[in-house]
Parts: structure tokens; C-alpha cells; sequence
């Protein structure tokens, strides 16, 4: 397995890119870096949005690295460059949450502990800030702080189409009649990715937004289409366990919650209302900002990595090249 590098979206320095099994057997893509400045302050790791990639993050991963962490990431079981969990390999399916957790484990223990310096931070954006919530109540959890990005509390009403109790009875009932790996209405092969720039849900920065697409139609395996009906479901059910009302009040990870202002795949409001409950947190909200956050205009960016440092303690960090 290897890294899709380009004039304009460059492999950082010094990557160690390698496959693990997870739990099941399934190739996962890896990489791994040391940062390029010191002090040491641990290793950030990386957990993915639905359909992302490694090489998406080249640009974080040189930011963070910057700042003394060293980085680690994977690509989710059924997306970027880690094998498919069916034979249309642009279907993202999985049939619950569990396997993206049994799999983050086997990483943590097998991949990162035996590697790289901690403590552990958890980074996470949208699914990957699901992920992370899911184990954030485990008070051995391997994460001494998280970060997450547009966490996938909820998902948005517009990308449901309806209410989330008549989303999961649609995906229930269709998954019973053996509809489980077929997609969602309304989906197909074609990746978010490659939508027009004017009618993308996910960034306003046009550079970034055309950098994402070079990727993908120089390594087009890469990318991902629609979620299957089984994979709304394992989403929902996910989604519903982290709405509890109690379910914050018993997370014992400090984490800062970032909400993007502009929101329309997660919500906004089931991100703040999240955070208010929480023991040791916090939330940011983004105002201007799309979905991804970090793919967001250099404002948007400045404006994140600010409260980034200030919440890990970190003085003011050059800016430079990957």
C-alpha cells in the first residue's frame, strides 16, 4: 500500500505507510509520522470522516507536526486505500459501529502504543468524532484529550430527508427485507467529492475544494459514493446512542467540540446541546464554516488552530511548507 502524491497535495516527509488486519481480517491502509519540531507533545491520531482518504490530510498532518505531535492515521474499513467490504467497492457499508471501533482499537494497540510518543490525542471529524464519542465514557480510554470536528451527533434533517425516527423505519424495515447492502434512495457510485463547487456542502474555499478533486481523479479508487441502507443504519442507531440525554454527562475525556455554522450534513445544534452537558468540555461554534472545517478557507483555519493551541497549551507556530 502506498501514498497518491501530487505537485500540489505533496506525501509529508518521512511517512511510514503500512496495512493492518482488523478485526476481521480486513487490509487497512496506515501511515505514520514523527513531527518535525520539538517540544514532543504525543501523537495526534486521526480518525476519518465517511469516505475520506489519508491523503485528504496532508496539509493537517504537516500543521500538527509543526506544532511537536506526531501523527497517525488509517483509512476506515471500506474507504480510501483499506480494502472494501463489497463487491461495488463504492458502496460505504458496514453493518454496525462496533467494527469501526473494534478496528480503532487494534490501531491504538497494535500500530501507535509500540511506535509513537504519547499521550494520546483523538482528532475526529464527522463519522471519526462519532467514533471517538463511542469509547469516550471508557474511562481506559488510550486518549488523554479529543478534538472533534462537526462530530456526527446527529445528522442533519436535510441529508436525511425526513426525521431521524422515520429514517431508522425506513432503514429497518428495508434492511429486514434483505436491503441492507443496497444503496440509500437517492445514492450511487458518484462521490461527494466531485459534486460542482457551487452546489458542495462541504467547504467554501475553492483551492482546497479543488485539490480534494485532483486527488480523486488521479487515484479515483480512492473515493467512496453513497452510503448503503444497512450503513444508515448502523449511523442512526450510533447517533441515537450518543443523543441520550445522560450520555454526555458520563464522558470522561476532556474533549473541545467544534461546530461548523454552516452546517448541513451533521447538526449544529445536537453538537452544542452535546457539549453543554459535558464534565470536562467544551464546543467552538464556526461561524461561515461548511462541514469540514479543515478544509475550510485560511480564516476559518487560522481561526480553528488558534483555539487548538490555546486548549493544548500551545504557544504561537510558525507557519511553513509540508
Amino acid at each position: 500500500m502506498k501514498l497518491v502524491s501530487l505537485s500540489i497535495n505533496p506525501v509529508p516527509s518521512g511517512a511510514n505507510v503500512l496495512a493492518f488486519d482488523g478485526y476481521d481480517g480486513l487490509q487497512l491502509r496506515a501511515a505514520l509520522w514523527h513531527a518535525t519540531r520539538g517540544p514532543a507533545r504525543g501523537t495526534v491520531c486521526i480518525v476519518q470522516g465517511r469516505g475520506e482518504f489519508i491523503e485528504k490530510y496532508f496539509e493537517v498532518i504537516a500543521d500538527l507536526r509543526r506544532r511537536g505531535f506526531a501523527v497517525a492515521i488509517f483509512d476506515l474499513r471500506g474507504q480510501g486505500g483499506s480494502e472494501r467490504m463489497l463487491s461495488n467497492p463504492h458502496k460505504g457499508h458496514v453493518v454496525a459501529f462496533t467494527e469501526y471501533d473494534r478496528d480503532l482499537a487494534i490501531f491504538i494497540d497494535e500500530i501507535v502504543r509500540p511506535t509513537l510518543p504519547e499521550p494520546l490525542i483523538g482528532l475526529g471529524h464527522s463519522l471519526g468524532g462519532n467514533i471517538l464519542l463511542r469509547g469516550a465514557q471508557d474511562e481506559s480510554s488510550p486518549f488523554a484529550r479529543m478534538i472533534l470536528m462537526s462530530p456526527m451527533i446527529d445528522i442533519h434533517r436535510r441529508m436525511l430527508g425526513a426525521t431521524r425516527s422515520l429514517a431508522m423505519a425506513y432503514a429497518s424495515t428495508a434492511s429486514m427485507f434483505g436491503l441492507a447492502t443496497a444503496y440509500v434512495q437517492g445514492g450511487g457510485n458518484h462521490p461527494n467529492d466531485l459534486t460542482d463547487f457551487e452546489t458542495n456542502r462541504l467547504t467554501t474555499d475553492y483551492v482546497r475544494w479543488s485539490r480534494i478533486k485532483s486527488i480523486i481523479e488521479a487515484a479515483p479508487d480512492l473515493a467512496l459514493g453513497s452510503p448503503t441502507i444497512g450503513w444508515l443504519r448502523a449511523a442512526l442507531r450510533s447517533c441515537a446512542m450518543l443523543s441520550r440525554p445522560d450520555y454526555p454527562k458520563y464522558v470522561c475525556v476532556p474533549m473541545m467540540l467544534f461546530a461548523a455554522g454552516a452546517d448541513h450534513i451533521v447538526s449544529t445544534q445536537a453538537i452544542e446541546d452535546f457539549a453543554v452537558d459535558l464534565k470536562s468540555g467544551g464546543h467552538i461554534l464556526m461561524p461561515g464554516s461548511r462541514h469540514e472545517i479543515l478544509h475550510e478557507t485560511d480564516a476559518i483555519r487560522q481561526r480553528f488552530w488558534a483555539a487548538f493551541d490555546a486548549y493544548m497549551g500551545i504557544e504561537a507556530t510558525p507557519s511553513g511548507s509540508f
